[in-house]
C-alpha cells in the first residue's frame, strides 16, 4: 500500500488525524518537500512529532527513480509526505498511476491546500479564479513569460489570478518574495508597453500564528515588508463590492479599494 499524506500548510500539527494514524501506522515514510515546503518545521521535527524515521526524497527520487517506492510498497505499508494536498501536484498524480500500474493499492489522505486557503485568508470569491500559475527566476537570463500571459487572460475573463512563487529544491536558496515576483511581473509589463498590474495581495506564512495578509496597490505593496517565507500573490480581477469591502478588512487594504 502507498498512502499519499498532504501535511498541510505550515508546521507538523497541520496533518489530519487521519494522516497522523497513517504515519504512525505504515512500515516506511517518505517525503519531499520541493513541490511544497513546511516552514515551521525541519525533517528531525517531523521525526519527532510522528514518532517515526523519514526519508526525505530528492525530485529524481520521485520522478525518475520511482521504483524505490514502488518496490516497498510491494511489501509494506509506504507513506509519502508532502506538504499541502498531495494530488495538487502532478508529479504525485504520475507515481500514483505508476503505482497502480505495478499492482501496488493506493490511498489519498488529504490535507490543507493553499490554493484553497488563500481564497478564504483573503475574502475573494472562489469561483472568481481562472487559472493558477508559478513565477519562475529567470533562468539563463531569460524570464519566463507564461506568467503574466496567464494573468491577461484572466483579467480578459474577469478572472482572478493566483501566483505560486519560485520555491528552488536546494534549500540554501531562498524562496522568491513577493517583490522579486511583482518586479518579474512588471518588468515582462513594460517591455510589452501594457498596464495591466493594479492591485494585489500578498500572503506569508499561511496557516502560522505569524501570518501576514496585506492588500494595495502594485507600486505600495512593492515596498511592504512581508517578512519571512513562503510567499503567495494574488492580483484580482474586478472586484465584487463584497470582494472589495474583505479586502480592506480582512488584508488591510486602503479604503479606494472601494472605489475601483
Amino acid at each position: 500500500m502507498l498512502t499519499f499524506v498532504g501535511l498541510g500548510l505550515y508546521d507538523e500539527k497541520d496533518i489530519s488525524l487521519k494522516g497522523l494514524c497513517a504515519v504512525k501506522n505504515s512500515n516506511y515514510v517518505f517525503a519531499e518537500f520541493y513541490t511544497s515546503r513546511l516552514m515551521g518545521i525541519d525533517i528531525k521535527g517531523l521525526e519527532k512529532f510522528y514518532g517515526k524515521d523519514i526519508h526525505e526524497l530528492k525530485r529524481e527520487d520521485v520522478e525518475i527513480h520511482a521504483e524505490k517506492i514502488i518496490e516497498k510498497a510491494k511489501r509494506d505499508d509506504v507513506c509519502l509526505l508532502c506538504g499541502g494536498d498531495p494530488m495538487m501536484a502532478t508529479t504525485h498524480v504520475d507515481l500514483r498511476m505508476r503505482a497502480e500500474d505495478a499492482g501496488v493499492e493506493t490511498k489519498i489522505i488529504h490535507g490543507s491546500s493553499i490554493q484553497t486557503a488563500a481564497i478564504g485568508i483573503c475574502g475573494l470569491q472562489n469561483y472568481k479564479f481562472g487559472r493558477s500559475s508559478t513565477i519562475a527566476r529567470p533562468y539563463k537570463d531569460k524570464i519566463p513569460e507564461t506568467p503574466y500571459d496567464v494573468l491577461k487572460n484572466n483579467l480578459k475573463n474577469n478572472l482572478h489570478t493566483l501566483f505560486f512563487l519560485d520555491l528552488s529544491e536546494d534549500l540554501s536558496e531562498a524562496p522568491m518574495t513577493i517583490r522579486e515576483g511583482l518586479e518579474i511581473l512588471l518588468n515582462i509589463q513594460e517591455r510589452r508597453l501594457e498596464e495591466i498590474l493594479d492591485i494585489g495581495i500578498g500572503i506569508a506564512r499561511a496557516g502560522s500564528e505569524e501570518m501576514e495578509v496585506k492588500a494595495d496597490f502594485i507600486e505600495d505593496l512593492m515596498e511592504y515588508n512581508f517578512g519571512p517565507p513562503l510567499h503567495l500573490l494574488i492580483i484580482p480581477a474586478k472586484l465584487h463590492f463584497m470582494e472589495a469591502e474583505a479586502l480592506v478588512k480582512f488584508a488591510r487594504g486602503p479604503k479606494e479599494i472601494l472605489e475601483r
